[in-house]
């Protein structure tokens, strides 16, 4: 390994630990678990991606059991964060939405972030942003083998 790639596997780090502290300090403002802020993470994302997400697809995603993904939806619906919908697909299945609400929370919070990191890959040209995809996207596949 060069040092140059061992400064960009540290300078990851970093960054990882930086968004962790970032999202720890929405958890702690909001009276939050920090596993509450991934559960939200993941619940938009399979919005964005027009996907509906159980109780059970929900605790796959988080690494929870069935008890643990239970008090977890119950309490992020009892903040207003979720909500319990029936599946518009198949009625008797039931999906977990965010609010409206926890969205805009969200917004506020990370809104400001989010932009900052629009700001600077919109100085990369197309060829750099496929590189970061691609490093972004590998390092994703690579932490998840890592789970297995």
């Amino acid at each position: 390994m060069s040092d140059q790639e061992m400064e960009l596997v540290h300078l990851l780090r970093a960054v990882v630990v930086d968004l962790g502290r970032h999202s720890a300090r929405f958890a702690q403002r909001n009276g939050m678990h920090p596993t509450d802020v991934r559960a939200l993470i993941v619940l938009m994302d399979a919005y964005r991606a027009g996907e509906e997400t159980t109780a059970g697809r929900l605790g796959a995603a988080l690494g929870l059991n069935s008890a643990g993904t239970t008090a977890l939806v119950d309490r992020l619906e009892r903040a207003g964060h979720v909500r319990r919908v029936r599946g518009s697909r198949d009625r008797r299945k039931v999906t977990i939405e965010v609010d409206e609400r926890a969205i805009a929370l969200g917004r506020e919070h990370f809104g400001p972030l989010i932009d900052g990191a629009v700001g600077l890959l919109s100085g990369y040209d197309d060829r750099e942003l496929a590189a970061i995809r691609g490093f972004l996207t590998g390092m994703r596949e690579a932490a998840a083998e890592e789970g297995d």
